[in-house]
């Protein structure tokens, strides 16, 4: 299928400009006619064009997709006419392309979850089940809103992660071009001074001395040896199911990073499953869902059992503690909620829990991070400082003597 760049006229007389997908020239001119457009030119848009405007779509595109849709939906306002009114206000070409996609997918007959399904890159599983559990059950505009108000949870929980990285990640940068700086500049002009004075060196000198030669000779073989580790990990976890499955286990276990993203995955699953359940999807399809928006092997394995395991008859509350992966207050939520009929509202308390645990535990891993970097950092720049200093400092004092 190509994308085409068309100008066409509405029963008004109205110009409209804009891109859309279709298979050739035929079938372009049926699909603007079902929009109530009548196609004038056309050309086939450049590959580049895509590459230009980023075919990307971010968490607050879609919130306020959502937020619209519910609004609209709402007021009463037809599917067809809110899309296209999405489509004329949103600021991202590739998204405005999507949707144009939708509307023509829409007025072809297809029900809007069939339309979103074509859009696998945008729009998950999730997302597509919700929406379509929502139209069987005319509660669009309800899933619409819960649809806004998890992306916007995602969205925070995405923006705290980065301000937590960011000042670790900046003080990592500064003192790395600092010790590379005094390793090729600083210390090979030390090293010419200190062995004019012809004493014997330190062993930590030596040390890095040889660091410094390493990195004035070598720099091109160093780069090209990471280079090379990250291209061969990336290959290896890409390649190997099992390799992949290490490196998440392996994840899931690193001292304090590692139960955050336990959490993090976990409060995004009860969450999602909460939605599903609400709407009216049953367990065990809400479950085989969730498998594939965790983004870790090892949980999705989990699930799997889960749903193995309730398909073959066992609670869901005793399914979830044999798993291993939830706490013992989640489990008896899940029982409480299993027992009076209002799941949704137990699971909702459950990412809530690890909602609050992910954002106290990032606070105080923050406060203890930014201390213990600078510390290690500084240990660095004294050991070169030291190995630098040091030597002249023991020169003056035989010149002295």
């Amino acid at each position: 299928m190509a994308t085409f760049n068309y100008t066409a006229v509405d029963k008004s007389g109205r110009y409209a400009r804009g891109q859309m997908d279709a298979v050739n020239e035929v079938d372009l001119e049926i699909r603007l006619a079902r929009m109530g457009l009548d196609l004038i030119t056309f050309r086939v848009a450049a590959k580049t064009a895509h590459m230009l405007s980023g075919q990307r779509v971010s968490n607050r595109d879609l919130v306020m997709f959502c937020f619209q849709l519910e609004q609209l939906s709402s007021s009463g306002v037809p599917l067809l006419e809110s899309l296209n009114d999405l489509r004329e206000s949103t600021t991202n070409p590739y998204f405005q392309k999507v949707i144009g996609g939708l509307v023509a997918d829409v007025e072809g007959g297809k029900m809007l979850s069939q339309a979103l399904a074509d859009y696998p890159d945008v729009f998950n599983e999730v997302f597509v089940n919700l929406v379509g559990a929502g139209e069987q059950t005319g509660q669009l505009p309800t899933v619409f809103n819960n649809l806004s108000d998890t992306l916007k949870w995602q969205d925070e929980l995405f923006a705290q992660t980065k301000r937590l990285l960011m000042y670790p990640l900046i003080l990592l940068v500064v003192v790395s071009a600092a010790v590379v700086i005094l390793m090729v500049y600083l210390v090979p002009e030390m090293v010419k001074f200190l062995k004019s004075l012809g004493q014997e060196l330190p062993w930590n000198t030596k040390l890095l001395i040889a660091i410094s030669n390493a990195f004035v000779n070598y720099w091109w073989l160093i780069l090209l040896i990471i280079v090379l580790l990250v291209v061969g990990f990336f290959t290896v976890l890409n390649s190997s199911t099992k390799a992949r499955y290490q490196f998440d286990y392996l994840k899931l276990k690193i001292p304090l990073t590692g139960e955050i993203l336990h959490k993090i995955i976990m409060a995004r699953f009860a969450r999602y499953f909460a939605l599903m359940y609400q709407t009216g999807i049953p367990v065990l399809d809400a479950i085989k869902t969730t498998e594939k928006i965790v983004g870790n092997h090892v949980i999705a394995d989990s699930l799997s059992r889960i749903h193995a395991q309730i398909n073959a008859g066992d609670s869901m509350s005793e399914s979830f503690h044999n798993a291993g992966l939830f706490s013992p207050l989640v489990v008896r939520m899940i029982k409480i909620g299993e027992n009076t009929g209002a799941l949704d509202k137990s699971l909702m308390n459950v990412s809530y829990f690890y909602d609050r645990d992910v954002n106290d535990m990032m606070q105080k891993m923050l406060k203890l991070l930014e201390p213990a970097l600078t510390i290690i950092l500084g240990l660095v720049l004294l050991f070169i400082m030291a190995s630098v200093l040091l030597p002249v400092y023991d020169s003056f004092s035989v010149m002295k003597l």
